[in-house]
């Protein structure tokens, strides 16, 4: 009896075990609904990069004005994400993942909306790497006292939208309601203060200016209602000195702050960060404002790697940041091309850095 109870269950347990291997093999297959966000390559704005030809050039050069030497490094971090809806990662790299503090398992809808391809997405991001390199740029001069002019167009013109046939791509918004912004983001502030009542915008195309009237539309997306002309819009800088950024291979706008910190760096004497090593990442406008940005978590492991003992992180992101930075790694918290600068100028004076500010419990959202 004894030994006819054991075979059965030995069988059992051979059964239940070919058929755990089976659901495994299986899993293995089945196409996964999320993508693994990792720390990417960590570049210094102060150093060189490879071209599209493999060649070394400086990540920051300058012609028309005075450059001077710098020290030390003012990294950009980047995160890289593993797989995508054609080709999404395996259970066995997810389930690692999820162990993983460096790393995140992230819903794939969230990296690659629906309807939007790899390529696509790409494109976007580049596009969006340029823009913040113009902003980058202009918020750097502008904090060294320059004057750049910028001019507001019209990059694009949606076919349902409140616009249609009254704009078109590559108008230049001169003024609106006889008013003439300061940038798109004021623009866009005055559009909503409109309430929906008909706007007069003056715009110069074809070298010529006229005004036209536009009743802009009430859509809600992602929760947010807004009123909207139906495009978007690019703003084209004139700046007083050339400045070239070179970074392939990389996209979005997280690294606007830091181009601009290097971009400073490299037009005033001395060395902002003291000869240390400091990383960072933010958006950045041009009047200076420092923005969120995603996969901030995984950029502070990524700098801790790459041998910062300081980073720079958007005052909006602290509450992904706190309980979350790796050892070694101290985090400054910054709204602002300026209050980056006066960190800065603590860290490399090796003032009292226990008083810069950083993220605390409070900024946590409950």
């Amino acid at each position: 009896m004894t030994s006819t109870r054991s075979g059965r269950g030995t069988r059992i347990g051979l059964i239940a075990f070919i058929a755990s291997l089976a659901a495994l093999l299986v899993l293995t297959f089945l196409p996964l609904p999320y993508v693994i966000e990792q720390p990417g390559p960590v570049f210094n704005t102060l150093g060189e990069v490879k071209d599209a030809q493999g060649k070394s050039v400086p990540l920051i050069s300058v012609t028309g004005a005075e450059t001077h030497p710098t020290k030390g490094a003012l990294d950009l971090t980047t995160v890289q994400v593993v797989g995508n809806r054609e080709t999404p990662p395996s259970w066995m790299q997810i389930v690692l993942a999820w162990f993983d503090p460096s790393k995140a398992v992230v819903p794939v809808d969230a990296v690659f909306p629906q309807g939007v391809t790899s390529t696509q997405r790409d494109q976007a991001n580049q596009l969006m790497m340029v823009d913040s390199q113009q902003e980058a740029t202009a918020a750097a001069l502008r904090e060294l006292g320059h004057t750049v002019p910028v001019a507001i167009q019209v990059a694009t013109v949606t076919d349902d939208g409140a616009a249609h046939g009254i704009l078109q791509k590559g108008d230049t918004l001169v003024a609106l309601n006889g008013t003439n912004p300061t940038d798109s983001n004021a623009l866009r502030a005055e559009i909503q203060d409109a309430q929906g009542a008909p706007v007069t915008l003056t715009i110069e195309r074809d070298g010529q200016r006229k005004d036209v009237s536009v009743t802009p539309r009430r859509q809600t997306a992602d929760g947010t209602s807004r009123w909207l002309l139906g495009v978007t819009l690019q703003q084209k800088y004139t700046f007083p000195i050339d400045v070239k950024l070179q970074l392939d291979n990389v996209g979005g706008p997280s690294a606007g702050m830091m181009f601009a910190l290097g971009i400073i760096d490299t037009l005033t004497p001395g060395a902002l960060n003291g000869g240390k090593q400091v990383a960072g990442t933010g958006t950045i406008t041009a009047d200076g404002t420092v923005g969120p940005i995603g996969g901030i978590r995984q950029k502070l492991y990524g700098a801790r790697s790459a041998g910062a003992t300081w980073f720079l992180a958007p005052g909006a992101n602290c509450d992904e940041v706190y309980g979350h930075v790796p050892a070694g790694l101290t985090v400054v918290r910054t709204d602002s091309l300026r209050e980056s600068l006066d960190a800065l100028k603590v860290i490399a004076d090796g003032g009292d850095t226990a008083k810069l500010p950083t993220c605390t419990a409070a900024d946590v959202k409950k």
